[in-house]
């Protein structure tokens, strides 16, 4: 499928750099077979129905932009994900300034040993500690790392800005950005229409920005995230859809990782490993029913993931509605609330 049908023009003003306060004050468009129709984000519980199952993404995201020094050099590092040996994976800038071997301090008491060098500035670190300690280490002197798209450094705001009301297991390097409009408020809305709720995980990663480069969807190759459905998320899920509720899932995320694990006929099976699941048009959905998600970048895999979910033609009406109206983009953006359909 070539990649230009997934093209459109975004004028820069209407990208998100802060979100909405409060947090489900942020429109949202409702996608579906009656057209569209503008919302807010906390009129949710009013779209949904009793026995209706929310599935959001509990990951935590990690304060992992670090700037230190290589002796008198400056030295900026994003995480991007640990490995099964302890190091973890990065991007450096100057990279090609790095050797094997060198240590890059980040503070008085934190630093990492340069262990190799990859393509495009990608690096491998070994932090001279692990586990809580390492993370307590990156919040005194990490940031958070910001889409790049956003043209300011992060503030302290960010830390909770940045931060979904679910995050509970540390290991993303970017938000499950739909997930950042929820508020308690909302959560007891949703609760009183009787909508259940369940979490998984599926860490971000930085991968969840690249551009696609190729020429047809055929020839992109898709990043990969480590995620995780528990056995008793799996049954909640499941007995949801058993007793026709719908499943509505809380952005491209928590949509992946359930199509990762459903079968043929719409079983969700616990779930633990990577997933490099890429969503196009032509796709048969097996697992969700109802999708909430920001508005994405042109060209990108996400956009081409909400057009296989909702229908290309719809969702290139969404969009061109939505920008017509004054949504906001991106990260930090509006929302939209899509029902499956071509």
């Amino acid at each position: 499928m070539n990649v230009d049908i997934f093209d459109f023009d975004l004028p820069r003003e209407l990208i998100a750099t802060a979100p909405a306060h409060p947090r489900d004050s942020a429109r949202l468009l409702r996608v579906g077979a009656q057209g569209l129709a503008d919302a807010v984000v906390r009129d949710l519980p009013d779209m949904l129905r009793p026995g209706d199952l929310l599935v959001s993404n509990d990951t935590k995201v990690i304060p992992a932009r670090l700037f230190g020094r290589r002796n008198d050099a400056k030295v900026e590092v994003t995480l991007l994900e640990p490995t099964p040996d302890g190091t973890w994976t990065a991007f450096a800038r100057p990279a090609k300034k790095l050797k094997p071997g060198d240590s890059v301090i980040f503070g008085d008491d934190f630093a990492a040993e340069m262990i190799s060098r990859g393509e495009g500035g990608e690096v491998t670190l070994r932090f001279d500690r692990t586990g809580d300690a390492l993370m307590a280490a990156l919040d005194r002197h990490g940031r958070m790392p910001l889409p790049p798209y956003i043209k300011r450094e992060a503030g302290d705001d960010d830390r909770n800005d940045y931060q979904t009301l679910f995050a509970a297991r540390p290991g993303a390097v970017a938000a499950p950005t739909a997930g950042l409009h929820f508020t308690p408020d909302l959560l007891a809305g949703l609760d009183a229409r009787g909508v259940e709720r369940v979490t998984l995980t599926l860490h971000v990663g930085a991968g969840t920005f690249l551009p696609v480069t190729a020429e047809d969807t055929e020839q992109h190759k898709m990043h990969s995230e480590w995620g995780e459905i528990t056995p008793q998320a799996a049954a909640k899920i499941n007995e949801a859809r058993a007793r026709g509720g719908r499943i509505l899932a809380v952005g491209s995320t928590s949509t992946r990782l359930l199509e990762s694990a459903a079968s043929e006929q719409g079983v969700v099976a616990p779930y633990r490993g990577r997933t490099d699941i890429f969503i196009t048009p032509g796709y048969r959905f097996r697992a969700v029913d109802l999708m909430m998600t920001n508005f994405h970048l042109p060209r990108s895999t996400l956009f081409m993931l909400v057009s296989a979910f909702a229908g290309l033609g719809r969702m290139k009406a969404a969009y061109e509605h939505a920008k017509t109206s004054g949504y906001r983009f991106y990260s930090y953006g509006d929302a939209c609330l899509l029902e499956a359909g071509q």
